[in-house]
């Protein structure tokens, strides 16, 4: 399987992060943050020293993680959930941003832009449903002229939160260059079983997984853990991919943090109980 990590997980050093990840024999790197800066909002200088870590550890980008949507459907709000350092954005600024994004995918050669679907105000109604994919028609139209795919995840914090909604509005689109990003992790906190519930809504349309495991505690509220330690059922989940010949990235996004508190370790253990679980 094709295995990768979130760098900023890691650490914000990129050159640090690149050579954890080789010694599990990694090649693959997402970018989201770089030296404490989100991708999207770097300079070229940033940039630069980010191609140079890249090329002098032999890795190559299988998506850009933008914060492309993380935004309010209606104006200016506060967010409802994590921004990882992006800067605020309202609604209009949104296809600056994809114009953005797509000249990073180009420069990074990478063929996927991941995405989410507005901070949750709210119940999901029919009428928000229909306002969410009115938003998203010209993005997938600019990403197919662009050559590139945008990624939907389902993201708790935004409307589509589980694998059966952000399934739903990718069927309804229809686009070719709108597609799933699955996260198991994201399912679980928006009250969905993962597996096979939310697999099973989102496998027909998933390019690109995010991995991360939680627990839920007694107050209904979830804990981020070990990779495998959890409340989602990995093993059903890997034996799935395997089975159905995924060939897609599956993905590392920590989130769990060490009693030490260090994100290095934290992200070790994580990723070592991923290869467990891909044996």
């Amino acid at each position: 399987m094709r295995l990768s990590v979130i760098t900023d997980e890691i650490a914000q050093d990129l050159s640090h992060a690149l050579a954890v990840m080789s010694e599990y024999g990694l090649k693959e790197a997402e970018l989201r943050n770089v030296y404490g800066k989100y991708i999207v909002d770097a300079d070229e200088a940033l940039l630069s020293r980010v191609e140079q870590d890249l090329e002098k550890a032999g890795f190559t980008v299988p998506c850009i993680d933008t914060p492309l949507y993380k935004c309010d459907l209606t104006g200016l709000g506060s967010a409802t959930g994590a921004t990882h350092n992006a800067q605020e954005r309202t609604l209009d600024d949104q296809l600056a941003l994809l114009e953005r994004s797509i000249a990073l995918c180009k420069r990074f050669n990478a063929p996927y832009i991941r995405i989410f679907a507005f901070w949750k105000r709210g119940p999901l109604t029919e009428e928000i449903e229909d306002r969410i994919a009115a938003e998203l028609v010209r993005p997938c139209q600019v990403a197919e002229e662009a050559g590139v795919t945008l990624l939907l995840e389902n993201e708790h914090a935004c409307y589509l939160g589980s694998g059966e909604e952000t399934a739903r509005m990718v069927a309804r689109l229809s686009s070719p260059a709108l597609k799933m990003l699955w996260d198991p992790g994201n399912a679980l906190c928006a009250g969905e079983l993962p597996f096979p519930t939310g697999w099973e809504a989102a496998r027909p349309y998933t390019e690109h997984i995010h991995i991360k495991d939680a627990r839920t505690l007694s107050d209904g509220k979830q804990q981020w853990t070990v990779v495998g330690e959890g409340d989602i059922d990995y093993k059903g989940q890997f034996a799935a991919l395997k089975a159905s010949g995924y060939r897609g990235v599956i993905a590392l996004e920590t989130h769990y943090k060490a009693p030490n508190g260090d994100s290095e370790s934290s992200s070790r253990a994580c990723l070592e109980g991923m290869i467990q679980l891909c044996r």
